[in-house]
C-alpha cells in the first residue's frame, strides 16, 4: 500500500507563486508515472499534469501550461508542483496522484491518491 502526502498549499493572491510537494511511502515508486489533479469547489476533479518514471515524458492541462512545471525526484520518491502566475481559477484542491504505468496521458487513470492540499488564490 503506498502512501501519497502533499504540502505546500495555502493562500495566495492572483500573480504569485506556490510550490506543492508529495511525498511517497510504502512501497518502490520508482517505476511508475506520478501526476496530480485538482477539485474546484463545485466541480468534477481534472487532470493537471503528469511525470512518467524517469521524470520525462510530461503533459499539462491546457489551462495551466506555460504557468505550471512538474518534476520528480526519483530517489527520494518526491514529486512537485512549481505554479506560477497563478489565478482565481486556479483555487482549488489538488491532489497528488499516482499511476499503474510506467507513462501516463492527461486521460491516463491514477490507481492511488493524496489526501489532497487546498490552494486559494485571491484576487
Amino acid at each position: 500500500q503506498v502512501q501519497l502526502v502533499e504540502s505546500g498549499g495555502g493562500l495566495v493572491q492572483a500573480g504569485g507563486s506556490l510550490t506543492l510537494s508529495c511525498a511517497a511511502s510504502g512501497r518502490d515508486i520508482s517505476n511508475y508515472a506520478m501526476g496530480w489533479f485538482r477539485q474546484a469547489p463545485g466541480k468534477e476533479r481534472e487532470f493537471v499534469s503528469t511525470i512518467n518514471w524517469r521524470g520525462r515524458g510530461i503533459y499539462y492541462a491546457d489551462s495551466v501550461k506555460d504557468r505550471f512545471t512538474i518534476s520528480r525526484d526519483i530517489a527520494k520518491s518526491t514529486v512537485s508542483l512549481i505554479m506560477s502566475s497563478l489565478k482565481p481559477e486556479d483555487t482549488a484542491r489538488y491532489y497528488c496522484v499516482l499511476y499503474p504505468l510506467m507513462a501516463a496521458r492527461p486521460f491516463s487513470t491514477p490507481d492511488n491518491w493524496g489526501q489532497g492540499t487546498q490552494v486559494t488564490v485571491s484576487s
